[in-house]
């Protein structure tokens, strides 16, 4: 459907060197009351001048001109989307020359002596057009919008960062210091009483207060990984071990080298992703074995967490709260990596992250935490 008003004329650019042909094209159209302003150009020189810099909307083209063919006139312009869309009108093209020619990006084709047709040709490819500027407009803004999205979730990683950061010195600093000092004057009440029902109950608090150390200090690693600080393979050893300590699970690590990636932000984004990774296995996978493998080979940092679990349908995949592994895909994308999950329902599942070191080298480190 042709959505031009009256006041606005379609503007026409007309290869063709015959004027008896052009005539006719006028005709065809007058004929068919079509409104149209329309301007013909014979070489090729003419031809780009007034087709990149004239406003028209539609490009009519003989097939053969006097030394180029209008296939070197459509080339010759610039391929984006400013290039209007086109007819050929001709009698001397072959079909099979008409095909390649829409291949190239020319809208349709039409012979001369199916004039009567022109109108209903011009008025689909106008609306043909039309749609597919829409289309790029809707893919620019979805593109946009999407980086967007990325930018605010990597903002948001950031300030989650420094916010765990700063919680973990609070623990540190306020909660850790006043349990060591209660456990310091626990010891000292116990090294002066002698009452047996006392030292039974300084001992209970004793034991408590070491338990509530011993949280506090895996509260702060899981908020803060100060281990990083040691390297990525030590980091990650201590999650392996940790979890196999707390599951049960047997955990094997294996890298091809202990001295890893030094990248802050790529650690970081490695150490979450394992932390995530083991952290569903506990929760979903049943399974009995883990295996991390991680290496920094070719420039590459991969690191997969396999476990031999039930694995994770397509349906759970998709679930619109599974944000932990929507999570790792934006964080692995703002290091300038992809995340990859295989699975095989009663096979069990695989997290791989891949990152391209010398891609990343040039990151600024937005995912680090102060």
């Amino acid at each position: 459907m042709d959505t031009r008003t009256e006041a606005a004329p379609l503007k026409i650019l007309h290869l063709e060197d015959s004027v008896q042909d052009h005539r006719l094209v006028c005709r065809a159209l007058d004929a068919a009351a079509f409104d149209y302003a329309i301007t013909r150009v014979d070489t090729l020189t003419a031809f780009t001048e007034f087709a990149t810099s004239s406003g028209f909307e539609l490009i009519l083209a003989d097939y053969r001109l006097p030394g180029f063919t209008a296939i070197d006139a459509w080339l010759a312009l610039p391929e984006d989307s400013s290039r209007p869309p086109a007819i050929l009108l001709s009698s001397a093209i072959g079909e099979a020359a008409a095909v390649s020619a829409i291949h190239l990006g020319i809208s349709d084709y039409l012979h001369k002596d199916d004039l009567n047709r022109l109108e209903r040709a011009i008025l689909r490819t106008m609306d043909v057009h039309r749609a597919n500027k829409a289309k790029e407009k809707s893919d620019l803004d979805l593109a946009i919008s999407e980086r967007r999205l990325s930018e605010l979730t990597g903002y948001l990683q950031t300030a989650i960062e420094r916010e765990r950061a700063a919680i973990s010195r609070e623990i540190h600093d306020d909660i850790g210091g006043s349990l060591a000092a209660a456990k310091l004057d626990l010891a000292w009440i116990a090294r002066h009483g002698t009452d047996p029902a006392m030292q039974a109950h300084v001992q209970a608090a004793t034991e408590m207060i070491q338990h509530a150390l011993g949280s506090s200090q895996r509260i702060m690693m899981n908020l803060r990984p100060s281990i990083l600080d040691q390297g990525l393979f030590a980091a990650v050893q201590w999650l392996a071990s940790s979890f196999e300590r707390r599951t049960g699970i047997k955990t094997i690590l294996r890298a091809n080298n202990e001295d890893l990636c030094q990248e802050k932000s790529v650690q970081l984004t490695a150490y979450r992703t394992a932390q995530e990774a083991l952290t569903n296995v506990s929760k979903y996978a049943r399974c009995t074995l883990v295996q991390i493998e991680i290496s920094d080979a070719e420039d590459f940092l991969t690191m997969e967490i396999s476990d031999n679990g039930v694995g994770i349908t397509e349906e759970e995949m998709r679930k619109s709260d599974a944000f932990g592994i929507r999570g790792l895909h934006e964080r692995a994308k703002a290091v300038g990596g992809w995340l990859d999950v295989s699975t095989r329902r009663g096979v069990g599942t695989s997290v791989i992250l891949s990152v391209p070191l010398t891609a990343s080298a040039h990151l600024s480190p937005e995912a680090q935490f102060k």
